[in-house]
């Protein structure tokens, strides 16, 4: 399920804005892809947000000037392991990116439902590093198969 956040259109009030504000859902980020982990709002990710399980794609310093119920866009460093000749021995590129966070999906738990980013953009403003280029570019767009499965399971019937 995708949701999108509420508009305030031109004359409304700011009492209706403000009961929009509160009804619009908190979305987060799932560390690690893992929707049963630490769902993280807004984060500044110092010293840094696992985006994959095994720590080989981190987001570091990351600021977001927009964070809303259908994207949040930052900027920050995206450090990426290049995995070569393994990713226990491979060097740690940090490479200053402009991250679009999107796709929400809704998560049930016993803590209640919450709603996940499955989906991240990536756009380098200087490029790649050369080792991370062509074959071993990282993904991009990013879709969050598993944030998007787990949510798929979690509120099934």
């Amino acid at each position: 399920m995708v949701v999108t956040g509420a508009p305030n259109p031109a004359g409304a009030s700011s009492t209706s804005a403000a009961v929009a504000a509160r009804t619009t859902p908190r979305v987060y980020l799932a560390e690690g892809l893992d929707v049963r982990g630490r769902l993280l709002y807004r984060p500044a990710c110092k010293p840094g947000c696992p985006l994959s399980g095994d720590s080989t794609a981190i987001l570091d310093t990351m600021t977001w000037p927009t964070w809303s119920a259908s994207k949040a866009v930052g900027t920050g460093t995206y450090d990426l392991d290049g995995c070569n000749p393994d990713c226990a021995a491979g060097p740690v590129y940090k490479v200053p990116a402009v991250v679009t966070l999107s796709k929400t999906v809704k998560v049930c738990s016993s803590a209640g439902t919450r709603w996940v980013r499955s989906r991240a953009s990536f756009r380098f403003p200087h490029g790649l590093p050369k080792a991370l280029r062509g074959s071993d570019a990282p993904l991009n767009p990013w879709v969050f198969s598993s944030v998007s499965s787990a949510a798929r399971h979690s509120c099934a019937s």
